[in-house]
């Protein structure tokens, strides 16, 4: 994991920014503080702050080919750069290092733009070919890697994080009020919006081209479905298929030259990962796991179960709801969107912790919730589905029940709210969203507390279109379960979860996530599987716990899944709310920022504190959370956006530059 940025003269030449270049690069030192390298010509400004994990002496960047016509900076991992070099070799392509950057360059060479599907991996990237004048920027198929661009007076700019982009001053810097209307609908924007206007995120597997001076982008990825599945296939033999594949992607990911740590949640996805570094590869096992103070949200003595039953060198923190208030502003530098949870906050905790341990990798358990069956939204789908087939049924709302028998109310009650909660949209079976109407809805009473002015910008503009553009045909002909999937893919995982919960807060602390669910061969094996055999009646992973069997203890196996979450409102209230509060939250800072009514955030205000010892509603926690980081992100990038200290000019290597010439 590096970061990356740089620029390219759409048309014509212009004269080479190496200070701009440097500001970008040094505002986003923290994703890659080993080296700093740049290219230069009159099209084009390459830039790399490197994190070095493989070929740490030779595989600096940017990185041409023999001739030096074609330049890369990168981002991230290919995988499978081992296989793929005697394959280069063979068709005549030389090698002078050992990384996998290098890959990259003559992959391009041989196939072009098609490059990418020839790589397993996390990466985004940028290449530069002189002869042609042709920029070419793409991101991984699921998105693990980000990658944020703008246009701007005639110039592309590029970067690994949006900071960068604002490194050059005469880029505005405005928010896009329709950015968060979509984040207080989906937790996210639908690329290529962003939380600010005219700066654009590329979706994940996409690629971007710039020819003869126009910029297009094209997918060359997608999750897709089929319509129906082979149902004659054996449990046994999907299990079987299942643990080969995740035995390969775990060994792949453990490809570095830097010590490989694993997150261990005490659930079911990182103890798989963690269990299959243990059973099937040499490598040392060291374990990072966060405790936390409040009993609700903690999940150490399964931690520590599974440390002990593989036997690994653990590592924890614990987290407090002071620590929670007093990162809280660092996550939002780093997210450069509002969240709508505080869970990002432990998360960077973690990182931490894994960076004073001294490793820079990780892998961890995300993506195997998305594409094998994990959330409840999912199994809610499923009943609702069912339901709508009789709305009028007695007891088929019933089955609600069995997803939440915990939940804290009679009987009665229980049922009243989830009929309630749950019927909304129940006779909206074909809309796209279907699956996602009820966390919507949730999410959407955010958007109460607008002010009249960004209400009435809005009233227009329809965010739960957002996602539904550029559907795959056969969607509308696809099971309920695996249209919930696809949607939460496309939007939770690559927008939420792979960045404000991943890449963002382990790049803060120089530190690399690795996904082992998320290799394409496991997503493409996943989505052919039966539905059935992903949520067996209401069991989820059904077919992730079949072929884990022989490698984790039962009481893992058989767990009740326990979702990450942190605590949210109650953690700013403990003891005393920390000073930053008033000052995002009062009456002047409101009304200069202009999104939030001053009248109903001091009400909510007020009702966190009265209950700061017990656990407000989802809503009333979205909002307080989406409200204060909307308001510390206006601060940072609107109201106050300083220039990094920069780099010394002599730590800066350029690699290339050919202005002189």
């Amino acid at each position: 994991m590096c970061g990356i940025a740089g620029y390219f003269q759409i048309k014509g030449q212009a004269q080479p920014d190496r200070d701009l270049l440097r500001r970008m690069i040094s505002i986003i030192r923290h994703r890659g503080p080993d080296e700093f390298g740049a290219f230069f010509d009159h099209k084009c400004a390459l830039g790399q702050a490197r994190l070095s994990i493989i070929d740490l002496s030779t595989g600096s960047q940017p990185l041409a080919n023999e001739d030096h016509t074609v330049w890369v900076t990168f981002n991230g991992e290919i995988y499978n750069y081992v296989e793929l070099r005697p394959v280069l070799e063979k068709m005549g392509h030389r090698f002078r290092t050992h990384s996998d950057t290098e890959v990259i360059v003559h992959a391009y060479e041989q196939w072009g733009a098609d490059c990418m599907k020839q790589f397993n991996g996390q990466f985004s990237f940028v290449i530069y070919d002189r002869k042609k004048e042709y920029l070419l920027a793409a991101r991984d198929r699921l998105g693990v890697r980000p990658l944020f661009y703008t246009t701007h007076q005639g110039r592309f700019y590029f970067a690994s994080e949006i900071k960068a982009l604002f490194c050059d001053e005469t880029i505005p810097r405005t928010i896009d009020y329709r950015g968060l209307d979509e984040i207080f609908t989906w937790w996210t924007t639908a690329p290529p919006r962003t939380a600010f206007e005219n700066i654009c995120e590329l979706e994940a597997g996409r690629y971007l081209e710039i020819k003869n001076g126009r910029l297009h982008t094209n997918r060359y990825w997608q999750m897709v479905f089929p319509e129906t599945f082979d149902r004659r296939r054996s449990l046994a033999s999907w299990a079987e298929e299942l643990h080969t594949l995740m035995v390969d992607s775990v060994r792949l990911r453990l490809r570095a030259d830097v010590p490989v740590g694993a997150y261990l949640s005490g659930g079911l996805d990182s103890s798989v990962t963690t269990a299959l570094i243990k059973h099937f590869t040499n490598n040392r096992v060291e374990t990072f796991s966060i405790a936390f103070h409040d009993k609700a949200y903690d999940e150490s003595r399964y931690q520590l179960q599974m440390a002990s039953y593989l036997g690994t060198n653990h590592h924890k923190v614990s987290c407090s709801y002071r620590d929670i208030a007093e990162n809280f502003p660092r996550v939002i530098w780093h997210t450069e969107r509002p969240i709508v949870r505080t869970a990002p906050t432990p998360l960077l905790m973690l990182s931490q912790l894994v960076r004073e341990n001294n490793f820079k990798v990780v892998l961890t358990g995300e993506g195997s919730d998305e594409i094998l069956g994990g959330y409840d939204i999912f199994k809610e789908t499923l009943i609702r589905a069912f339901w709508a087939r009789n709305p009028e049924s007695s007891w088929r709302p019933l089955l609600l029940k069995r997803l939440y028998p915990t939940l804290p109310l009679t009987p009665a009650k229980a049922r009243f709210y989830l009929e309630t909660f749950y019927k909304t949209g129940l006779s909206q079976g074909e809309t796209y969203y279907f699956s996602h109407i009820p966390r919507i809805n949730t999410t959407s009473k955010i958007k109460v507390f607008f002010t009249s002015e960004i209400k009435d910008r809005l009233k227009d503009y329809k965010s739960l279109e957002s996602f539904g553009r550029d559907l795959p045909e056969s969607f509308n002909r696809w099971h309920h379960l695996v249209r919930a999937q696809y949607l939460e893919a496309r939007s939770l995982l690559s927008g939420y979860l792979l960045s404000s919960q991943g890449d963002r807060v382990s790049a803060a602390n120089s530190i690399e996530g690795r996904f082992p669910f998320l290799d394409h061969r496991i997503v493409e094996f996943a989505a052919a599987m039966p539905p059935l055999y992903k949520i067996f009646g209401l069991k989820e992973k059904f077919l992730l716990k079949k072929a884990m069997l022989q490698e984790l203890p039962p009481e893992i196996i058989n767990r009740v899944k326990q979702p990450y979450m942190a605590p949210d409102s109650n953690s700013f209230m403990q003891p005393e709310p920390p000073e930053y509060i008033e000052a995002m939250l009062n009456e002047k800072a409101l009304k200069r920022t202009g999104i939030f009514n001053p009248g109903p955030v001091a009400n909510l205000r007020e009702k966190c504190r009265q209950l700061s010892h017990a656990h407000l509603s989802f809503k009333d926690n979205m909002s307080f959370i989406g409200i204060l980081s909307t308001q510390l992100l206006h601060n940072y990038y609107i109201d106050n956006f300083k220039q990094p200290a920069e780099i010394p000019r002599e730590d800066f290597k350029i690699w290339q530059d050919y202005t002189d010439i």
